[in-house]
């Protein structure tokens, strides 16, 4: 099995229980794959004995390493080479727990001929097809966590307080720890909220005594801008770096009602750590769940959360859009912006 893309807790609750499920129900023997697709590039692999996994379920980041290549642009990849790879180290199937991209790879690499299956992975909660990803969880509780701290401190200095979250092209980290936080306005990539309308609420509140608290995920685009403010360079894969967008939201704020206002950044401190027990529990079943799909063959299939169920579809059916935050949702929490 491989990780690939960005790291999020529950990663190596996936491994963990993939390789025990393996191990003691087919008598399998697992290995893991080194740095995402780079590593059955380079044929850089590791055996994975029960001992290996051990304890590995309460731990964050990924034993296996982590990477963005792409498997068709690197040189080495390609169905042809990767499958040459796969034959000269024995390995009758591949296990690849990602996100869009790494699905999209390994949906690609199905339809080529290999043997694959797929465990969605993202900490926006942003795929297609499965109800929850695990990671969005342990994210959300540790953006409320610090939300939590930011208003007391906020109160104490009577001070706005803007905190910046996960979210490239979604806001459900926003949403979820705003709303669970108590905010008082939350801006998200699908709404381009005006800036008047934040000063707006944020004015309400502080005339009330209070201490304004705003939620801004990293890719939300104010009106009249047509891209994320990203003024941290780009990736190494090409990706624009986000970050910032709180900082730039605090000076509008300021500038606009004249109440004294500081952000804060929590950037990749939502992906460390512990997962929290749900997300654990459900890694463990994606990783069980996707060992029955090699089991029963069932390539270019992937594991899904349907409810309570953990169910398996086409990887192709998470890769039709982005999962958005719906309109009814945001203006579910509206409600208690402001006034």
């Amino acid at each position: 099995m491989l990780t690939s893309g960005g790291d999020c807790p529950g990663l190596n609750a996936v491994i963990r229980s993939a390789v025990l499920h393996g191990i003691k129900s087919y008598d399998m023997e697992m290995v893991g794959i080194r740095n995402g697709w780079s590593g059955l590039i380079e044929k850089d692999v590791e055996d994975l004995p029960r001992s290996r996994v051990r304890g590995l379920a309460r731990t964050g980041g990924t034993i296996l390493g982590t990477s963005r290549t792409h498997p068709y642009d690197a040189e080495g990849g390609g169905p042809e080479n990767m499958l040459r790879n796969l034959r000269e180290l024995d390995i009758d199937a591949v296990i690849a727990i990602g996100g869009e991209g790494t699905l999209a790879g390994a949906n690609r690499l199905a339809a080529d001929g290999l043997p694959i299956v797929g465990v969605p992975k993202t900490i926006d909660n942003d795929l297609q097809g499965t109800d929850y990803t695990f990671g969005f969880d342990t994210a959300v509780q540790i953006a409320t966590d610090a939300m939590d701290r930011l208003r007391t401190t906020g109160e104490s200095h009577h001070r706005c307080m803007v905190a910046e979250v996960m979210g490239r092209h979604v806001g459900w980290i926003a949403l979820h720890s705003g709303m669970a936080a108590g905010a008082h306005a939350i801006l998200i990539p699908e709404v381009r909220t005006p800036m008047s309308q934040v000063a707006e609420w944020v004015q309400q509140v502080h005339d009330r005594g209070r201490s304004p608290l705003v939620v801004v995920a990293e890719g939300f685009i104010p009106e009249g801008h047509d891209d994320p403010l990203a003024e941290a360079g780009v990736e190494a894969s090409g990706r624009p770096r986000l970050g910032g967008i709180g900082e730039w939201v605090t000076r509008e704020i300021e500038e606009m009602t004249g109440i004294e206002t500081r952000s804060t950044i929590l950037g990749h401190i939502q992906r460390g750590g512990a997962p929290t027990a749900t997300d654990r529990v459900l890694s463990t079943r994606f990783g069980m769940g996707a060992v029955d799909l090699v089991a029963q063959r069932r390539w270019g299939q992937m594991v899904a959360a349907n409810g309570t169920e953990i169910i398996s579809i086409p990887m192709s059916a998470a890769l039709k859009g982005l999962k958005k935050v719906p309109v009814s949702r945001y203006d579910e929490a509206k409600i208690l912006f402001g006034r």
